[in-house]
Protein backbone atom coordinates (compact mmCIF):
# COMPACT_ATOMS: atom_id res chain seq x y z
CA UNK A 1 0.00 0.00 0.00
CA UNK A 2 1.49 3.31 -1.25
CA UNK A 3 0.91 6.23 2.01
CA UNK A 4 1.50 9.88 2.51
CA UNK A 5 2.85 10.63 5.52
CA UNK A 6 2.98 14.60 6.66
CA UNK A 7 5.96 16.41 7.96
CA UNK A 8 7.51 19.93 8.37
CA UNK A 9 11.43 20.11 7.63
CA UNK A 10 11.63 20.61 11.01
CA UNK A 11 10.73 16.61 11.70
CA UNK A 12 12.41 15.59 7.69
CA UNK A 13 16.00 16.56 9.54
CA UNK A 14 15.46 13.99 12.46
CA UNK A 15 14.09 11.94 10.10
CA UNK A 16 17.21 11.75 7.95
CA UNK A 17 19.53 11.70 10.95
CA UNK A 18 17.38 8.15 11.99
CA UNK A 19 16.77 7.06 8.88
CA UNK A 20 13.13 6.34 9.47
CA UNK A 21 9.45 8.23 9.43
CA UNK A 22 8.28 8.41 12.57
CA UNK A 23 5.29 6.36 13.03
CA UNK A 24 1.97 7.63 13.16
CA UNK A 25 -0.96 8.90 10.93
CA UNK A 26 -0.94 9.05 6.80
CA UNK A 27 -2.85 9.02 3.72
CA UNK A 28 -3.84 5.98 1.32
CA UNK A 29 -5.83 5.10 -0.95
CA UNK A 30 -8.56 3.17 1.33
CA UNK A 31 -11.87 1.51 0.51
CA UNK A 32 -13.94 4.21 1.73
CA UNK A 33 -11.98 6.82 -0.22
CA UNK A 34 -12.49 4.53 -3.97
CA UNK A 35 -16.29 4.45 -2.81
CA UNK A 36 -16.09 8.31 -2.13
CA UNK A 37 -14.13 8.83 -5.47
CA UNK A 38 -15.87 6.39 -7.27
CA UNK A 39 -16.52 8.15 -10.18
CA UNK A 40 -12.32 7.81 -11.06
CA UNK A 41 -11.23 4.89 -12.01
CA UNK A 42 -7.35 6.23 -11.96
CA UNK A 43 -5.22 4.92 -9.30
CA UNK A 44 -3.60 8.39 -10.30
CA UNK A 45 -6.39 10.53 -9.91
CA UNK A 46 -7.00 8.82 -5.82
CA UNK A 47 -3.00 9.04 -5.41
CA UNK A 48 -3.35 12.92 -6.32
CA UNK A 49 -6.11 13.41 -3.91
CA UNK A 50 -4.63 12.16 -1.10
CA UNK A 51 -1.78 13.79 -1.33
CA UNK A 52 -3.76 16.79 -1.24
CA UNK A 53 -4.96 15.33 2.39
CA UNK A 54 -1.26 14.80 3.67
CA UNK A 55 -0.31 18.16 2.33
CA UNK A 56 -3.51 19.54 4.55
CA UNK A 57 -2.24 17.65 7.72
CA UNK A 58 1.07 19.05 6.81
CA UNK A 59 -0.69 22.89 7.14
CA UNK A 60 -1.47 21.36 10.91
CA UNK A 61 1.97 19.87 11.84
CA UNK A 62 3.37 23.53 10.68
CA UNK A 63 0.73 25.20 13.06
CA UNK A 64 1.59 23.23 16.04
CA UNK A 65 5.55 24.27 15.00
CA UNK A 66 5.93 28.24 14.59
CA UNK A 67 9.36 27.79 14.20
CA UNK A 68 9.30 25.18 10.97
CA UNK A 69 10.06 26.59 7.70
CA UNK A 70 6.65 27.67 5.90
CA UNK A 71 6.87 24.65 3.61
CA UNK A 72 4.21 21.36 3.27
CA UNK A 73 6.11 18.11 3.35
CA UNK A 74 4.67 14.84 2.39
CA UNK A 75 6.69 11.27 2.19
CA UNK A 76 5.64 8.70 0.09
CA UNK A 77 6.36 5.00 1.08
CA UNK A 78 5.27 1.94 -0.01
CA UNK A 79 4.31 -0.76 2.83
CA UNK A 80 2.79 -4.35 2.70
CA UNK A 81 -0.95 -3.71 3.21
CA UNK A 82 -0.94 -5.54 6.62
CA UNK A 83 1.15 -3.24 8.35
CA UNK A 84 -0.98 -0.46 7.67
CA UNK A 85 -4.75 0.43 9.40
CA UNK A 86 -6.83 2.10 7.92
CA UNK A 87 -8.82 5.00 9.96
CA UNK A 88 -11.68 5.68 7.87
CA UNK A 89 -13.39 6.82 10.97
CA UNK A 90 -11.07 9.57 11.29
CA UNK A 91 -11.08 10.58 7.87
CA UNK A 92 -11.74 8.74 4.33
CA UNK A 93 -8.16 7.65 3.17
CA UNK A 94 -6.60 8.18 6.85
CA UNK A 95 -4.30 5.55 7.94
CA UNK A 96 -2.34 4.68 11.02
CA UNK A 97 1.13 3.33 10.92
CA UNK A 98 1.95 1.73 14.39
CA UNK A 99 6.17 1.76 13.52
CA UNK A 100 8.55 3.91 12.21
CA UNK A 101 8.78 3.49 8.66
CA UNK A 102 12.27 2.45 7.43
CA UNK A 103 13.85 5.10 5.17
CA UNK A 104 14.30 1.98 2.12
CA UNK A 105 10.42 2.09 2.30
CA UNK A 106 10.04 5.76 0.96
CA UNK A 107 9.86 6.32 -2.72
CA UNK A 108 9.70 10.05 -2.94
CA UNK A 109 8.83 12.93 -0.81
CA UNK A 110 6.97 16.21 -1.90
CA UNK A 111 7.52 20.08 -0.91
CA UNK A 112 6.72 23.23 -1.35
CA UNK A 113 8.99 25.69 -3.51
CA UNK A 114 11.35 26.96 -1.42
CA UNK A 115 12.46 29.78 -3.95
CA UNK A 116 8.84 31.03 -4.60
CA UNK A 117 7.68 33.99 -2.06
CA UNK A 118 4.06 33.46 -3.31
CA UNK A 119 3.90 29.86 -2.17
CA UNK A 120 5.59 31.03 1.29
CA UNK A 121 3.39 33.55 2.16
CA UNK A 122 0.08 31.17 1.18
CA UNK A 123 1.37 28.26 3.47
CA UNK A 124 2.52 30.27 5.91
CA UNK A 125 -1.21 31.83 6.13
CA UNK A 126 -2.91 28.92 5.25
CA UNK A 127 -0.61 27.35 8.35
CA UNK A 128 -2.02 30.22 10.64
CA UNK A 129 -5.57 29.16 9.61
CA UNK A 130 -6.19 25.93 9.28
CA UNK A 131 -7.37 24.93 12.82
CA UNK A 132 -10.30 27.82 12.22
CA UNK A 133 -10.60 26.27 8.98
CA UNK A 134 -10.97 22.76 10.74
CA UNK A 135 -13.58 24.32 12.71
CA UNK A 136 -15.89 25.20 9.71
CA UNK A 137 -14.31 28.67 9.52
CA UNK A 138 -15.54 30.21 5.84
CA UNK A 139 -13.14 32.40 5.30
CA UNK A 140 -10.33 30.64 6.98
CA UNK A 141 -11.40 27.82 4.75
CA UNK A 142 -11.05 29.85 1.52
CA UNK A 143 -7.32 31.07 2.84
CA UNK A 144 -6.69 27.21 3.40
CA UNK A 145 -8.02 26.22 -0.02
CA UNK A 146 -6.29 28.40 -1.77
CA UNK A 147 -3.22 26.97 -0.76
CA UNK A 148 -3.83 23.75 -2.71
CA UNK A 149 -3.18 26.38 -5.89
CA UNK A 150 0.50 25.27 -5.09
CA UNK A 151 2.00 22.38 -6.45
CA UNK A 152 4.05 20.72 -4.55
CA UNK A 153 6.97 19.24 -6.27
CA UNK A 154 8.98 15.77 -6.48
CA UNK A 155 12.26 14.43 -4.66
CA UNK A 156 14.01 11.79 -4.74
CA UNK A 157 14.73 10.65 -1.23
CA UNK A 158 18.48 10.86 -1.53
CA UNK A 159 17.35 14.41 -2.12
CA UNK A 160 16.27 15.29 1.41
CA UNK A 161 19.81 16.68 2.54
CA UNK A 162 19.38 19.47 -0.43
CA UNK A 163 16.13 20.41 1.08
CA UNK A 164 17.20 20.71 4.74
Amino acid sequence: MRIYLPSTLNAARSVWESGQVPAGTGFAVTPALREWYAQSESEEELEYAVLHDAARASLRLLDADPAAPRRRVVFVADLADGDVRVRDDLERGAVEVDFPVPWSAVGAIHVDDGGDEDVLDAVAEAADHIVEADLGGEDAAFTVDSVEGFELLWFAPQELPDLL
